[in-house]
């Protein structure tokens, strides 16, 4: 019993050292040192929390101190949110920091749009008050937008349909169908989308999503859209002449902090299923996802499933358009940056592109070419089934990127392969001989290649930051067939061109 009382004796004796401050301070003299003069907190969408910011305060002074108080000076009613070395909350009293030493205060923010006055919400970090006073702005721009979303039904959260697998189970993926008010995108103001929003219905019912000039649509991790059969994408976007008044169309991911601005797979794709028709795009720019455009499906008109003009595909982490036979027709078209291919027409198709810029400077190792095609699709790992290749053409376009081979042509017996390359710049420099002797690579036979330029320098501005204009040493400049460049008379500017004009989207600029 006495050993007990002892011990108990003791422990209190710990306990209550533990407790106690072993280092004298001061008071802070307003003299704190901060690594930023202002947070900027980048945009928000209403609502939707923001990521976590820092800020580290630094005693500079060869004495500890301390912060008599950390406030925000809209008090609880801030709509920011601190944490001051490990500690929630709005307010803090008697702050330490050692002498020499520094803290941490995290901050993050969910404002309501239709609850401020401003899109520009403004508070301040108070450090101490009176003539100590020290104060940190916080800037936060704050959009408005208009969300889309699975809803939940008795089973969680609602899902599409897109199939069966192999066993027979349901292939389902989070998302709905557009509701028919919902099918027109406008540009008065952003569109957030979480999970796939389906256009459609589950009886194949013929609808048109329509996305106008100047809309911004921005898209969560995992999301997406998906054009079901008899249904159609019209991406209506119009050339940019006034930096202040965007029109043309934009579809990003949702991470808007500066550091995400270039970065590839923050969402799905647009998946045009088999059976959807009339789809076109004119004037959009597509980046950052995983796959821009996936394209399924022949059309049952003479009409390709995919148009797309005068657009932009930047920063994907596998294809910018994969074609699985499908129809597909491009011109004035910029690809550049993909895990893959920046476009691959597989299993068949038809495909044709006049004037476009096919490239791939992705920045890491990468086995796939720029541009893929093929007349088959593996039914398992051991069995390729033969499909016709009906038609690729590609006049007056360059196919470039960072590999030594930017040009893969898959072809198997028992299924047409029909392709010509008329006045392209093709990065073909086979140094390894790996295609020598093969004819699919024969740049000489007429019947497949006419006037090609091969293993050229397209002189881009800098294809790193997906700045593909061309200088005026490319050697494609003025090498284009009068016949494709009288289908698309003017660039992706808007520029008229020369004739004879320059080979791929843009004509020549003298770089400054």
């Amino acid at each position: 019993m006495k050993n007990s009382l002892l011990f108990l004796f003791f422990t209190g004796i710990i306990a209550l050292s533990s407790c106690r401050k072993d280092f004298s301070t001061q008071s802070s003299s307003g003299e704190l040192a901060f690594s930023k003069d202002t947070v900027y907190l980048d945009t928000v969408f209403t609502n939707i929390g923001s990521s976590t910011y820092s800020l580290k305060v630094y005693n500079r002074s060869n004495n500890a101190i301390t912060i008599p108080s950390i406030q925000l000076q809209r008090g609880n009613d801030s709509g920011y949110r601190l944490n001051v070395d490990g500690v929630p909350g709005k307010y803090f009293e008697d702050v330490d920091i050692l002498a020499k030493d520094s803290i941490f205060i995290f901050i993050e923010t969910t404002i309501d749009y239709t609850q401020i006055l401003d899109p520009i919400y403004e508070d301040k970090l108070q450090f101490d008050s009176g003539d100590n006073l020290q104060e940190v702005p916080l800037v936060t721009l704050v959009q408005d937008a208009h969300f889309l979303y699975p809803g939940r039904n008795n089973y969680g959260i609602e899902t599409l349909l897109l199939g069966v697998d192999a066993n027979g189970e349901d292939i389902r993926i989070n998302g709905r169908y557009l509701t028919d008010d919902e099918l027109t995108f406008t540009n008065e103001k952003p569109y957030v989308i979480y999970g796939y929003m389906a256009v459609g219905d589950e009886n194949n019912t013929a609808k048109t999503l329509n996305v106008e000039a100047g809309a911004h649509v921005y898209f969560h991790a995992n999301s997406g859209l998906i054009i079901n059969e008899n249904s159609s994408l019209h991406m209506d976007g119009n050339l940019t002449v006034d930096e202040n008044n965007e029109t043309e169309i934009i579809f990003e991911g949702d991470r808007l902090e500066p550091e995400y601005a270039e970065v590839p797979g923050q969402w799905g794709l647009i998946w045009l299923r088999e059976g959807s028709i009339n789809n076109r795009v004119n004037y959009s720019i597509l980046k950052n996802g995983s796959i821009g455009f996936l394209v399924d499906g022949l059309s049952t008109t003479s009409n390709p499933v995919l148009t797309i003009t005068n657009s932009q595909i930047y920063n994907h982490a596998q294809f910018g358009i994969l074609g699985r036979n499908t129809a597909i027709k491009g011109t004035n078209l910029v690809i550049n940056n993909a895990g893959f291919s920046a476009l691959a027409g597989t299993s068949g198709g038809v495909y044709n592109f006049i004037h476009c810029t096919l490239a791939n400077y992705w920045s890491g190792t990468r086995s796939y070419p720029t541009l893929l095609l093929s007349n088959y699709y593996a039914v398992d790992e051991n069995t390729l089934a033969p499909v016709d290749l009906q038609e690729a053409n590609f006049t007056n376009c360059i196919i470039d990127g960072r590999n030594s081979v930017e040009l893969n042509l898959e072809k198997v017996e028992g299924a047409l392969f029909n392709y010509q390359f008329t006045n392209n710049s093709i990065a073909f420099n086979d140094f390894q001989n790996t295609y020598t002797g093969n004819p699919l690579y024969d740049f000489t036979d007429a019947v497949h290649y006419q006037n090609n330029l091969i293993d050229t320098d397209s002189n881009f501005r800098n294809p790193n930051t997906n700045d593909l204009l061309i200088g005026e040493n490319s050697e494609g400049n003025a090498h284009a067939d009068p016949s494709g460049t009288s289908l698309v008379p003017v660039d992706i500017l808007g520029v008229t061109r020369n004739n004879p004009a320059d080979i791929g989207a843009y004509e020549h600029i003298i770089f400054d």
